[in-house]
């Protein structure tokens, strides 16, 4: 598929990559190094190369001016101030760029920065779905998290069942819960498990890949959130939903994922649909494991953003 040939809903050719080097999400240092990795590993060239005209927005500087001098733990949540302030400035950037009529491409940091790309991406498409990929649900509140951490807790706000928090009053509910679709879980903490099945929220966990196979669940996924293929599509890939073996330098690895070809499919058959407007990529964590799991987890995570921008094997 040519760059020209990749929308129904979009500009032809235009790709706005924004880069989120943001770790206050988590508890691990190195994951805001992962948008430059994927730069440096030549991610903007590849798209380049496939006829996109890309503008890249890194955000560094940006970011560093808008770390709090004292973050204290609020309701629960750590980094509460810090995350809010990141999320809400590149949520006006993402919001501009889609409504530019971009296709936005997002780069963790961690996955508390749906916070921001959600936000913009349903401001812009208000009736977007979104598929998540990912070995954790992400659904915690503030008063149920176990860990404090906020890149568990993203779909919370935005699917409006997290309490009122006085950092994060910016983030309105936008996201409706029967427009969520996650492939992958294997790793839900119990009180996600309840709010899933309360919410009736579709979840292919694993069992499902492995008894309906790939290409049947991201078919079901896609009729139960976009039945007649008219809505915008969102993806927000955490590299964890892949297995360690092939996305090893990952903050939260749980073995068991998705294969290599898996992956790489979602984003296929994703693309193919002409309907997906954003993704995000997160969790890329070049500081963990070992150099040569460094490298192949950035090489992984240039080629499923190729793939969500069109690149397939014939």
């Amino acid at each position: 598929m040519t760059s020209s040939e990749f929308s129904k809903l979009l500009k032809p050719t235009q790709v706005t990559v924004v880069g989120v080097p943001f770790n206050a999400g988590q508890p691990r240092d190195g994951v805001e190094h992962g948008p430059s990795k994927l730069v440096e590993f030549g991610l903007l060239n590849q798209l380049e190369e496939m006829g996109w005209q890309v503008k890249y927005i890194d955000n560094q500087s940006a970011i560093d001016k808008l770390k709090p001098k004292y973050d204290p733990v609020v309701q629960n949540l750590k980094n509460s101030k810090y995350v809010s302030d990141v999320t809400r400035y590149v949520c006006a950037q993402i919001e501009h760029e889609a409504k530019d009529g971009n296709f936005v491409l997002t780069l963790g940091g961690d996955h508390s920065i749906a916070l921001a790309t959600l936000s913009g991406v349903l401001a812009a498409h208000p009736d977007a779905c979104v598929i998540w990929v990912d070995a954790h649900a992400d659904i915690n509140t503030p008063s149920l998290t176990p860990s404090g951490n906020i890149h568990g807790c993203p779909l919370s706000f935005l699917t409006g069942i997290a309490e009122s928090h006085p950092n994060f009053q910016w983030v309105r509910p936008r996201l409706d819960p029967q427009r969520l679709a996650y492939i992958g879980l294997r790793d839900v903490d119990d009180a996600e498990k309840k709010i899933l099945k309360s919410m009736n929220i579709k979840a292919f966990s694993m069992h499902h890949v492995d008894k309906f196979g790939i290409g049947k669940v991201v078919e079901m996924a896609l009729d139960h959130v976009n039945p007649n293929r008219t809505r915008p599509i969102h993806l927000s890939f955490d590299v964890d939903a892949l297995d360690p073996s092939v996305a090893p330098s990952t903050g939260t690895p749980v073995r068991g994922g998705l294969t290599f070809r898996e992956g790489h499919y979602i984003c296929e058959a994703l693309a193919e649909t002409k309907l997906l407007v954003s993704a995000d990529i997160v969790e890329v964590n070049p500081e963990l494991v070992d150099e040569k799991s460094a490298f192949q987890t950035i090489q992984v995570g240039c080629s499923l953003a190729r793939c969500c921008l069109g690149e397939s094997l014939l």
